[in-house]
């Protein structure tokens, strides 16, 4: 694999400089002709924003995980690997 790999010369970075900027000039161009319907929002959403309410978050203790843990052992819980 070693014929693949060169050392890069200060004119091929230059040469690949000026195809990238020239790459992301013409995209830039081709964007700018895209019409877009700004006058409406693409996404309807009945509610913009979530209700708040008073209720306490969640009391989760040591005791309450230990319990739902199929296995552990004295102050950590045992969790598979990797058996995706």
């Amino acid at each position: 694999m070693d014929f693949l790999w060169h050392e890069v010369t200060e004119e091929e970075k230059e040469d690949i400089r000026k195809q990238a900027n020239k790459i992301i000039d013409d995209f830039s161009k081709q964007l700018s002709k895209v019409k877009l319907n700004e006058d409406k929002p693409i996404i309807q959403r009945n509610k913009g924003e979530r209700e708040e309410n008073d209720s306490k978050p969640l009391d989760l203790n040591k005791e309450i995980m230990f319990e739902n843990a199929p296995e552990k052992s004295k102050d950590s819980i045992i969790a598979e690997k990797k058996i995706w």
